[in-house]
């Protein structure tokens, strides 16, 4: 008899397909968990800066130029006004002190000069004709107190006989009293001549002293309108370098007016710009340094200049240790500032990553050195050679330190051997 035969659930085939699908799944999910679907860049070794973080002193700078200046400049400015006659020296010259530079002329000081010293000799005159005046008439009154004497001793003489004579009698009383009012009128007029004269006298010693007080006050004025001539010439104040003359022969020059500057060569310094942004962090005393000749020297700030202009202000730095041997006037170089005292930190040589990550940021690479992985970083303080960091970098790790612009947004990095 005939036996149904029941058909099999769990074929060969059947189990093929389902272990190849079981396979298929756990791959995808795999690949969905695991595996690494970061962006990757191959890049060339020998084209890449690495460097390695490491920790020790940092001090923070920043970068400066410093541009070497005399240590006294003096101002060469005109006394005097006036057109420029003959100029004697160019800038770029040696000069010492009291030699003349500049030769002015100014009509209108020459005739105030002339003006006044024909005043002056009028008052000499005038002082000296008074003076002769008082002479002549002390003599004059000797002369008259001299002839009243004569005639007073004549009229008391008759004054006396005939007082004698009136008391017996034997001339009148009449003819008397004409003797004695002579006599008597002879005396006041002695005593009026004596006090006209001594009034006369105080008032020519009075003119006097006025006299001589205004002859002295415009002698002095003549010898200062003398040294305002003098000024005409300008002359060096200093020994030093004529730096600089701004004027030409028959230039205008007013009274005050800079013409030029006179550097004593006998220091130097340096004068440099610095951004507003590090304006409170500046202060007098503060070290810089600078190479020349192959050698390191050794700045400090000696002043500061408070005013800012397009965000900068300038101080001057002297050379602690004396000014290095063959340096010029003009000559720039830059200047190593630094902010502060050393500290112990953290630090990653700077490179080209940070104008296109601007330090939040870098590659790092893994202890194989085949792969490098883009990392978030802080960074704090810069110096020339470093930056400080402060977050997302240990000791002992490489990171690539040049320039990232052609690896594009690439999370991952590998290295070609």
């Amino acid at each position: 008899m005939d036996r149904k035969i029941e058909k099999k659930k769990w074929t060969p085939k059947k189990i093929a397909y389902i272990g190849a699908a079981s396979l298929f799944g756990v791959f995808a999910i795999y690949s969905l968990l695991f595996a690494n679907n970061k962006s990757k860049l191959n890049v060339e070794s020998d084209k890449i800066t690495v460097s390695t973080v490491s920790k020790s002193a940092f001090t923070e700078t920043i970068p400066v130029t410093g541009v070497v200046q005399p240590l006294k400049t003096i101002r060469l400015d005109a006394i005097e006004g006036g057109y420029v006659n003959r100029k004697y020296m160019d800038g770029g010259n040696m000069v010492k002190r009291g030699d003349t530079i500049l030769q002015l002329q100014n009509h209108r000081l020459m005739m105030d000069f002339v003006n006044h010293e024909t005043e002056m000799y009028r008052l000499i005159n005038e002082l000296q004709n008074t003076r002769l005046t008082l002479k002549q008439k002390r003599f004059e009154l000797r002369r008259t107190l001299s002839e009243l004497d004569f005639k007073i001793g004549q009229a008391k003489d008759l004054y006396e006989r005939n007082k004698k004579l009136v008391k017996d009698k034997l001339i009148s009383e009449q003819d008397f009293f004409k003797f004695k009012n002579d006599y008597d009128q002879l005396v006041r007029q002695r005593e009026i001549e004596i006090e006209s004269q001594e009034f006369q006298e105080q008032n020519a010693v009075t003119q006097i002293k006025q006299l001589e007080g205004t002859l002295a006050r415009t002698n002095r004025n003549q010898k200062m309108m003398q040294d305002n001539l003098s000024n005409l010439y300008v002359k060096a104040p200093v020994a030093g370098q004529l730096s600089t003359i701004d004027v030409e022969v028959g230039t205008n020059i007013n009274a005050g007016q800079n013409i030029g500057q006179i550097d004593d060569l006998n220091g130097f310094k340096m004068r440099a710009q610095i951004d507003e942004h590090y304006i409170s962090r500046i202060y007098l005393g503060l070290r810089g340094e600078f190479d020349f000749n192959g050698k390191t020297h050794e700045l400090t700030i000696s002043k500061i200049f408070p005013e800012v202009k397009n965000g900068r202000f300038e101080v001057d730095m002297i050379f602690t240790k004396g000014a290095p041997e063959g340096i010029k006037r003009g000559q720039s170089s830059p200047v190593r500032l630094e902010l502060g005292k050393a500290e112990s930190a953290i630090l990653l040589p700077t490179g080209g990553f940070f104008s296109t990550t601007g330090g939040n940021w870098v590659y790092v690479l893994d202890e194989s050195g085949k792969r490098a992985t883009k990392r978030n970083i802080t960074l704090g303080r810069k110096s020339p050679e470093y930056y400080e960091v402060l977050e997302g970098l240990n000791v002992g790790e490489k990171v690539i330190t040049s320039s990232y612009e052609n690896f594009g947004d690439n999370e991952v990095l590998v290295l070609d051997k």
